[in-house]
Order: structure tokens, then C-alpha cells, then sequence
């Protein structure tokens, strides 16, 4: 069975979100979000635990109905849209599945065959090529339990490279990553953005957010900010989003905000002017 998806209006934003709204059992999730993106951008989403970065998430990609609003991807609804690359937290994954890397690449390209279709040599072409740009060519072969951390989330941008996305939408990728893998990650996206793949990162880290992104989005249920770094993680605005988790510190005459997330990486700075 060939995919059915939806054609892109070249004239529409690779990303539209207009009052989006979704509700868990009458609690809102997120209230009125609207904003969208340009092509080829460089988002980080950063907000508390429970803010509803991964809900947005899921709305986007098409897993989840919105409760009120709409998501449209180049004009129209997002299911249908085999464009959206998404990496999900890697505790979601059950990580025993008897699968290796390459057959993981492989699913990027099932959204493109079809999923009754067996793939076809221009298709293993396409994986190899997404393993070469991630550097896991020599694990394709590796049971995806025998990666590293961060050489499991370059396999899922691996995947997403097959697909051909180009909205990747990326859910706490760093997590539990050392240095050196969080370098490697920020390398790729980097590449990603020569390709002009649009990609949202959700992440905990305020500093890495002012650093290495075009913008900025503050979440908590509510968007409380969108623009550069620079208006954006102001010290009200953070406290907003924050409450009484989050501390002003000054040092050497600067600012700085200390947001106490409640998550495996502890406390985690980010500058405030």
C-alpha cells in the first residue's frame, strides 16, 4: 500500500499553530498556544517538567488530537505529512526490541514506501547515507541495546534523516548524555540546518537554549515567550514559568537564573540580562 500524504503550499509556513488547546481529563495541557515557524529554524522549547513540551510534540506530529485550534504543516493538518521526523524521549523506548540500527533507520523510510512494500535498493541507499552523516555506519548491525546513549539518539536522527524530514521535532535529547555525546548531537544539528531541516528541540538547559538556537519558547501550558534568547530568558519571564523553583543568583555583575527542574540533570543555569 503506497502513503497517502498531503501535498506542501509553497506559499504557507513550514509550521502553523494557531490558539491550540489540549486537555487531559478537563486539566489543560496547553492553552492558546499560537506561534509558527520559519524554514530552516533552530527552536528550543524550555519550560518545567509538565509544562506540555512533550504534548506539543505529539499534536505536531500527528499522534495526538488537539482539543481546540489547529497545527497545519505548509497549509494543511499534520497527519498525512510524512515530513515530520520525531525522536522521542529515549525512555520511551523499550530498547530490548530485537532490532538493529539499521532496521530502525529502515522505518524512516516506511513512511515513504508504504507499509506493505518491501524496500527497494534506493532505499538502503538512503539509510546508508543517513548512517554515514551520524557517523553509526560501522554499528548498523548492532542491536539497538548495545548503543551508547547518544549513539541512540544519532540513530534516531538517523531515522528521521532516511525519512527525509523536514520538521524534526526532538523530545530531551541530552538527557542522561555526557559531554562529549551532547557535543556530537549539537554537531549534527548544526548539518541538520545546512540541509535546512526545521527542528525544535524540548530541553532543560537555559544556557545551551541562549547559545545555540534562533529561538526561543518559553512554555508552561501557556506560551509565555517566543523570540531570541536575548527577550526571552528575561528573570520575569523565567519566573513565570518557573515559580519557586527558580532562584536569582548575581554574580560578577551579571544575572543569573537557576531553575531547579526536579530531573536527572539537577539544577541547571541559563543567563538573564
Amino acid at each position: 500500500m503506497s502513503p497517502h500524504y498531503h501535498p506542501h503550499q509553497a506559499d504557507k509556513p513550514i509550521l502553523d499553530v494557531n490558539k491550540l488547546s489540549v486537555n487531559y481529563n478537563g486539566n489543560p495541557a496547553l492553552q492558546d498556544v499560537t506561534f509558527h515557524l520559519h524554514a530552516g529554524e533552530r527552536v528550543a522549547v524550555v519550560g518545567p517538567n509538565g509544562a506540555g513540551k512533550s504534548t506539543l510534540f505529539k499534536v505536531i506530529s500527528g499522534v495526538l488530537e488537539p482539543s481546540n485550534g489547529q497545527v497545519n504543516v505548509y497549509g494543511s493538518g499534520p497527519r498525512g505529512h510524512v515530513c515530520i521526523g520525531y525522536v522521542p524521549q529515549r525512555s520511551q523506548v523499550d530498547w530490548r526490541f530485537p532490532v538493529n540500527v539499521a532496521d530502525v533507520v529502515m522505518m524512516g523510510r516506511t513512511a515513504r514506501m508504504g507499509w506493505l512494500r518491501w524496500p527497494k535498493k534506493a532505499d538502503w541507499e538512503k539509510v546508508s547515507e543517513a548512517l554515514e552523516t551520524v557517523e553509526l555506519s560501522d554499528l548498523r548491525n548492532r542491536q539497538i541495546a548495545q548503543l551508547s546513549g547518544g549513539q541512540q539518539q544519532r540513530m534516531f536522527i538517523a531515522r528521521a534523516l532516511a525519512q527525509q524530514a523536514e520538521l524534526m521535532l526532538m523530545d530531551e535529547p541530552f538527557t542522561g548524555l555526557d559531554a562529549t555525546s551532547r557535543d556530537g548531537i549539537l554537531a549534527l544539528l548544526d548539518t541538520l540546518k545546512s540541509q535546512h531541516v526545521t527542528v525544535m528541540v524540548a530541553t532543560h538547559d537555559l544556557d545551551e537554549a541562549a547559545r545555540f538556537y534562533d529561538r526561543v519558547m518559553l512554555l508552561n501550558h501557556q506560551l509565555l515567550g517566543f523570540g531570541s534568547a536575548d527577550t526571552v530568558l528575561q528573570y520575569d519571564q523565567l519566573l513565570k514559568a518557573y515559580g519557586g523553583r527558580l532562584r536569582r543568583v548575581e554574580k560578577d555583575a551579571e544575572v543569573l537564573a537557576v531553575a531547579d527542574t526536579c530531573c536527572d540533570e539537577g539544577e541547571l543555569e541559563g543567563h538573564v540580562h
